[in-house]
């Protein structure tokens, strides 16, 4: 069970995602070199670049507006007389909202919510179910909007997979929906799980615009349903759809371009509800950032058995139920559907390649012409050096675990995002290099999968030394990101299983992404000469903090220590936990927290400012109030950080 299940329901609405930009650009966190203007609200013909379109970001990540849109059990929708019709979704009424973190400046492509507490709520604002976010990172990021391209960030679309856990109900004895998804939780905690709930969300359509009411806000749609114990908590157990890139277009795409406009998805077949369900929120493209589905034509999907393609069902695009044709189709099913299947169709299905084309031309997406499909459930890691790490690997073929099966392994940093040489620095620095030194991440090439269909990789680690972008006394960026790709190999016999074939297409972000932190000692006790670049370093990124007080400043810090002291001290899943984006390693935080608790140390002398220091911010009194105006400036966004990933940059050799 998941999400992706007969037992569910959807919402939509809007979300904001505050996120700071000043702290993506890896030449900010040299503190030798920050410049006040890299703090400054970017606009036309400011020069140089600043800090890009939200420098006052708090991180945060919030719910807005999102309600029930339809609900299903294994009859179908449910009556417009179940309450739970009329309920919202939020989040937390009791603590602040969730924050949003990037692994690191030179991987912005897997940002992840920490803390998000998610609320079902009556139309009294009675609770009647809490549960918290384990925290996620996005995947599947792609040009979304197709009749809009030319905006950056704006463009795009992106989910999140995750599970609710700690649940709290209340009274759901009024809703017959409710009621039973309950006993489904009950039910997986009497067979031996801990009781959470499967939710995944589509996120698109952001507003960048800093003029608007709608700034930093987007389009969510999204479903939650039953989890079963021992299944992943990121990803679904089924039939995944891997799409094409379109290579005509690859110099142009922001992040992905289908080539059969369909992009990644997943599918489930349900042999008890005879039915399969598929998932194409984050499938389908849109008119316009934030619109209306495009219209490919009604959408078929089909078994490729050895007698010639077998259709399964039609997902119509004009009609009362048309994806195309509705506007609200989006957002009362989030793009899921469900086919009902007969008995020949579900065993045709079961070992055959399955397929999605649209009736326009080029249009289609499929399944690995073998079937398989292997992938991390938990594919973003922050790790001291010396430590183990071990990834859970899932390895599928039709839709089962692919059992005893050998995957291989590789680094593979192609997605990462190297930064930008400075105009002085020619040629290009080793500081900007990504997954170097190679031999800091050691593992196995090889590993098999059990009878679920999992294997474990361990990845051992040491110290990569000197933290890039750093310059003499700088702590500059810390540690180094590494990539990690899991895939079958392929077997020539003719008669050997080949769950995927050399001419299949690869899913570019389905790799384990690694922040390995560099060494970090102290003296003992903490000397503040050893932490001021620390807290100087957050003062810098992050501007909003200069409201409360001067992270880079003794006096400022010795009197707030009881405040620092709660912060850094909580877990990083704490919404509260300091610093928002979680890049602090542990060696750095444990340092903070021993000077926190014995305050010793003279102040050091302020840094000179910089000769380029502009004295006075440029005006914005005249910056035209369009959304491609501000999205076109956005270079501290994704579309920046995906222009400077390696694949991108050997495309262009």
């Amino acid at each position: 069970m998941s999400y992706l299940n007969a037992v569910r329901l959807h919402f939509a609405g809007q979300f904001q995602a505050n996120v700071s930009t000043v702290n993506n650009d890896p030449e900010h966190f040299r503190n030798s070199t920050f410049q006040q203007n890299f703090q400054w609200l970017q606009g036309p013909g400011m020069n140089p670049p600043n800090g890009w379109f939200n420098p006052e970001g708090d991180g945060g990540f919030r719910l807005l507006g999102c309600k029930i849109t339809s609900a299903w059990t294994q009859s179908g929708p449910v009556g417009a007389n179940d309450p739970v019709l009329s309920s919202k979704i939020a989040d937390s009424d009791d603590r602040v909202c969730g924050k949003l973190a990037d692994l690191d400046p030179q991987q912005q492509l897997v940002s992840e919510i920490w803390g998000l507490q998610v609320r079902l709520t009556d139309r009294m604002a009675t609770n009647l179910l809490t549960g918290d976010f384990l925290e996620a990172p996005f995947f599947d990021l792609w040009d979304r909007a197709v009749g809009a391209s030319g905006n950056g960030d704006v463009d795009g679309g992106a989910a999140y997979q995750s599970v609710l856990q700690n649940l709290v109900w209340g009274d759901v004895s009024n809703s017959p929906f409710l009621t039973q998804l309950k006993a489904l939780v009950e039910s997986e905690i009497a067979a031996g799980g801990k009781g959470s709930l499967s939710i995944k969300f589509n996120l698109d359509g952001i507003n960048l615009d800093f003029r608007s009411p709608s700034f930093m806000r987007g389009r969510i749609a999204g479903t939650i349903g039953p989890s079963a114990p021992g299944e992943p908590r990121y990803m679904v157990l089924g039939r995944h759809f891997v799409a094409y890139r379109s290579q005509a277009l690859m110099p142009q795409e922001n992040f992905f371009y289908p080539a059969g406009s369909l992009n990644f998805c997943a599918g489930v077949i349900d042999q008890a509800a005879s039915s399969l369900y598929l998932d194409l929120g984050n499938a389908l493209p849109t008119t316009v950032p934030g619109g209306p589905m495009s219209d490919l034509g009604d959408l078929t999907v089909y078994a490729m058995t050895n007698q010639g393609p077998l259709p399964l069902g039609s997902i119509p695009s004009q009609g009362a139920h048309g994806y195309a044709s509705q506007t609200n189709w989006y957002e009362g099913c989030a793009g899921v559907v469900g086919l009902p299947l007969n008995a020949a169709q579900l065993a045709a299905a079961a070992t055959s390649q399955l397929t999605i084309s649209g009736a326009i031309p080029n249009s289609f997406v499929s399944e690995a012409s073998g079937g398989g499909y292997v992938r991390a459930d938990k594919y973003v890691y922050r790790v001291t050096p010396g430590e183990n790490v071990d990834v859970t690997f899932y390895a599928t073929q039709w839709g089962q675990p692919l059992a005893d099966f050998q995957i291989q392994f590789v680094q593979d940093p192609s997605q990462l995002q190297p930064g930008a040489p400075l105009p002085s620095e020619q040629p290009s620095p080793s500081y900007l290099n990504v997954a170097t030194p190679a031999d800091a991440i050691k593992f196995a090439s090889t590993a098999t999968t059990d009878q679920n269909g999992k294997a474990v990789l361990t990845i051992q680690t040491s110290d990569p030394k000197k933290p890039r972008w750093a310059g003499p006394a700088d702590f500059g960026l810390d540690g180094q990101v590494y990539g990690i790709r899991a895939s079958f190999p392929y077997n020539a016999d003719p008669n050997a299983n080949n769950p995927v074939a050399p001419s299949d297409a690869v899913d570019p972000w389905d790799f384990v992404s690694i922040l390995l932190w560099s060494e970090f000692k102290t003296s003992d006790p903490v000397q503040w000469s050893e932490i001021q670049p620390i807290l100087q370093q957050y003062a810098n990124l992050y501007p909003v903090m200069n409201r409360f007080f001067d992270l880079g400043d003794l006096d400022s810090v010795k009197k707030n220590l009881h405040l620092l002291q709660l912060t850094f001290g909580l877990a990083p899943s704490d919404p509260n936990s300091m610093p928002v984006t979680r890049d602090l390693s542990k060696q750095k935080r444990q340092a903070l927290l021993s000077w926190l608790a014995n305050p010793v140390g003279a102040p050091t002398p302020p840094p000179s400012p910089p000769a380029a220091l502009a004295a006075v911010a440029p005006s914005i009194a005249a910056v035209p109030s369009t959304q491609q105006a501000f999205a076109a400036l956005g270079k501290g966004g994704k579309t920046a950080a995906a222009a400077r990933r390696l694949i991108r940059q050997g495309a262009k050799k």
